[in-house]
């Protein structure tokens, strides 16, 4: 018998508060044809997105972060100091350690909350919702903050006609914490390794060591090294996501017990809008269900996407408390996870 005493936590666990920062700087399409040949009603017509926003020198991963999570933190009413835990989704942190969770959770002013990373880039906003939920379940934590957070331009080759205009910056958060009924559904999550190169960084960090071979280093049009970036292939990753993830989201719906007609809100990656229109119509999802457009004017931002929208959603109206919603992240990996929840 096991001397082990059982784990005290709630019995559920919900979203009680969101919150997004988006950076002041809005770039329009033509900033982007600036340097790529292509023109805004071909951007417009293959994504739906219009404009984007890109972090300045002082809108950092951190402070991007602090900015959203205060928010969510005063939408849900707690206090920082009960935070237990604090997740955060990225790629665009670029110190390796320590984790910039930490620096957050300080910041915030938690008392000593448990703090780390997650890499598990577009999907990465439902990954860190599923472990928050176990942590708030399971009784390590009573109030955890998930954040989703990239400065992905960054990460942008501003002269690969196919990526260019896709990806924007911005931070989006929510407060898991306990519940007296399910708020959070159960996670249809996985990843397909064997595609894991279809959207990928362009060149390793290894290359850039003293010593390397710097022949295999990219250059731009001024014949300068360019920074690593993130590259995709498109058409490939635009059948997986129409076909599979359709099949994914409606295993999320069909776990939690919810048929399309009892959805009030979808909220999927914001990736491309085609990609959007063509999961809503797979899903036969019904007209009432308000569909979360934000990539138009927000464009890809990863990890942050789904909070981001669910928080303009809820700042606009169009989304209320207590609608059921569907969220959906899918991407780099090629790694997913959907889930059905209530909104805070």
């Amino acid at each position: 018998m096991s001397k082990i005493k059982p784990s005290k936590g709630s019995p559920y666990a919900r979203i009680l508060g969101v919150g997004g920062y988006r950076p002041a700087r809005v770039v329009p399409n033509e900033v982007i044809l600036e340097t790529i040949d292509s023109s805004d009603e071909w951007i417009r017509s293959r994504s739906g997105i219009r404009t984007r926003h890109w972090a300045n020198d002082e809108e950092t991963v951190s402070a991007m972060s602090l900015e959203a999570a205060g928010k969510a933190l005063a939408a849900a009413g707690i206090a920082a100091e009960q935070v237990g835990a604090v997740v955060v989704s990225t790629v665009s942190h670029f110190e390796q350690t320590p984790a910039v969770a930490t620096e957050i959770a300080a910041k915030l002013g938690t008392d000593r909350a448990a703090a780390f990373d997650i890499s598990a880039g577009c999907a990465g906003f439902g990954y860190a919702l599923t472990l928050a939920k176990g942590m708030v379940v399971e009784g390590s934590a009573e109030y955890v903050v998930v954040i989703g957070v990239e400065r992905l331009s960054d990460l942008t080759d501003l002269e690969d006609r196919a990526t260019a205009f896709l990806f924007g910056d911005g931070a989006g958060a929510v407060v898991v914490g306990p519940s007296d009924e399910p708020g959070i559904g159960p996670t249809v999550w996985g990843s397909e390794g064997d595609k894991s190169d279809v959207i990928k960084q362009t060149v390793s960090w290894n290359d850039y060591r003293v010593g390397s071979e710097l022949a295999r280093l990219p250059l731009d049009s001024a014949g300068r090294v360019k920074f690593p970036a993130i590259t995709q292939e498109g058409q490939t990753v635009f059948r997986w996501a129409v076909f599979e993830m359709a099949k994914v989201a409606q295993q999320a719906l069909d776990a939690a017990g919810i048929g399309p007609d009892e959805l009030d809100v979808f909220i999927p990656h914001q990736a491309n809008e085609r990609i959007i229109d063509s999961l809503f119509k797979t899903l036969k999802l019904p007209e009432t269900v308000t569909v979360a457009r934000d990539v138009r004017t927000t464009g890809n931002t990863s990890a942050a996407s789904i909070p981001l929208a669910m928080d303009r959603l809820m700042e606009t109206g169009e989304a209320k408390s207590g609608d059921t919603a569907l969220v959906i992240g899918f991407g780099a990996g090629l790694a997913y996870a959907a889930t059905v929840v209530t909104l805070p």
